[in-house]
């Protein structure tokens, strides 16, 4: 999955906002369960990849659109599915989206677009109408992609329970919802999708290994395996000043090994994050498992990390 700055059906959880990930924000007054925060405090907020419909009083903006989730593979004439998220990773509907063929859609009530890939195979490239920055996917021949059988030939070693994560292969369904996946038994959500791609929202589970099983119709594959840990942020409310140097500590739970984690500075005229724009840091590992990242202060205003795994991808483990 390409982004830029990005349990059940989407009819079965309307109305719910399960919001996944998490970013901190430096916030001039931002509305938490416990009230309003003051000016220049930092605060831990919930973000990432929210799942549901909601009616026109809930749903998202459209203006607020940051994430366009387009699928890395895709098949020439086959049908596939996007989404497109806020800043806050909440599933938008009614956002225009444009192809660099000419192509253009709106995400519907589920703040995803189903469509039907272009003939020519090659890159294509999509984006957010009216906001900079693109991500492209690789059109494949229906020769070089096509099966009778459905087959997964990559997958994540270790995935994120507050984050979705993908899956290549042949044999998918291009339209999301007709694709069955099971994690512990239990349902996921199919954000974006193709049959040789699927980005999937894993259901609320407890962090440790988790079979997987993906159907498409009378197609399935073998179960595989992943290992899902959760992400907890831990960091201090106090003001950050010009200047002044902060530790965010990231704990990982679910497994004692080293986890690979990506901080990505999103407003980095407000805060500096040591190390660049985009750092890497694996944990500690043990039963500890920290992972720390270091911002210093340079100005007023509101600055907003994200703070998400550095999965990488293999064959798949029974």
């Amino acid at each position: 999955m390409r982004e830029w700055d990005t349990r059940q059906s989407a009819q079965e959880i309307k109305g719910r906002s399960l919001l996944r990930g998490r970013k901190v924000h430096y916030n001039p007054g931002v509305r938490t369960s416990s009230g309003w925060l003051k000016k220049g405090t930092l605060a831990l907020v919930m973000a990432g990849t929210t799942a549901g419909m909601y009616s026109a009083q809930e749903a998202p903006l459209a203006s607020g659109a940051r994430i366009l989730l387009l699928p890395r593979k895709m098949v020439a004439g086959e049908r596939a599915t996007l989404a497109v998220l806020d800043v806050s990773g909440r599933l938008t509907p009614g956002v225009g989206v444009v192809f660099s063929n000419g192509d253009k859609l709106k995400t519907d009530a589920t703040g995803r677009g189903l469509f039907v890939t272009p003939l020519d195979p090659g890159t294509i490239y999509a984006s957010i109408e009216g906001r900079s920055g693109r991500v492209s996917s690789m059109i494949q021949s229906m020769a070089e992609a096509g099966s009778a059988k459905q087959i997964v030939t990559a997958t994540p070693r270790v995935a994120a329970l507050t984050d979705r994560f993908e899956i290549s292969g042949k044999g998918f369904c291009g339209d999301a919802d007709a694709n069955k996946v099971s994690i512990s038994g239990k349902p996921g959500l199919v954000l974006a999708a193709s049959p040789a791609y699927l980005a999937i929202l894993p259901p609320e589970m407890d962090p440790g290994p988790a079979q997987v099983q993906v159907s498409c119709g009378q197609r399935s594959s073998e179960a595989f395996t992943v290992l899902f840990v959760s992400l907890d942020l831990e960091a201090s409310h106090a003001p950050l000043g010009p200047g002044e140097h902060r530790s965010i500590a990231v704990r990982v739970r679910g497994s004692t090994a080293k986890i690979n984690l990506e901080a990505r500075n999103l407003s980095p005229e407000i805060a500096e994050l040591q190390g660049g724009t985009m750092v890497r840091v694996a944990s500690s590992g043990g039963a500890e498992n920290l992972a720390r990242f270091e911002l210093v202060g340079k100005q007023h205003g509101n600055f907003l990390i994200s703070i998400r795994l550095a999965a990488t991808a293999g064959p798949p483990r029974p």
